[in-house]
């Protein structure tokens, strides 16, 4: 079975990543963490620093949303993590309710969200 957990990514990152590194020693498999950057740290970078400091840990956005991530940059940072760390992180992806509200922008449509899942993923495998 497995189980996860997700995280803000509120300062210090350091603490996020102590935490995500606990999380693997305690059995956890899964580590994610939210995508409001206007709200928190931004995640991406942290995750490196996760994927660098655990062995199995697969870590990833829960969620990022197509209107705040350019697809392209999007799928490049994930390719380039499982480059990296081997096939350890999952693309958590929906609307961006609250990054878009705080940005004062509306959600992504589900039409707008489905094909930005479909590029990202070909991008992203190719």
């Amino acid at each position: 079975m497995d189980f996860g957990l997700v995280l803000q990514t509120d300062p210090p990152a350091s603490a996020v990543v102590e935490l995500m590194r606990r999380a693997e020693g305690g059995g956890f498999t899964h580590g994610w963490t939210f995508d409001s950057a206007v709200l928190w740290q931004e995640p991406f970078v942290i995750h490196s620093r996760i994927l660098d400091h655990t062995e199995r840990l697969v870590v990833g956005p829960m969620v990022t949303n197509p209107g705040t991530r350019t697809w392209e940059v999007t799928a490049s940072t994930f390719a380039t993590l499982n480059d990296m760390y081997g096939n350890r992180t999952v693309c958590g992806i929906g609307r961006g309710d609250s990054a878009m509200r705080v940005a004062g922008r509306r959600p992504n449509t589900l039409a707008r969200l489905g094909e930005a899942i479909d590029v990202i993923r070909d991008l992203a495998e190719g």
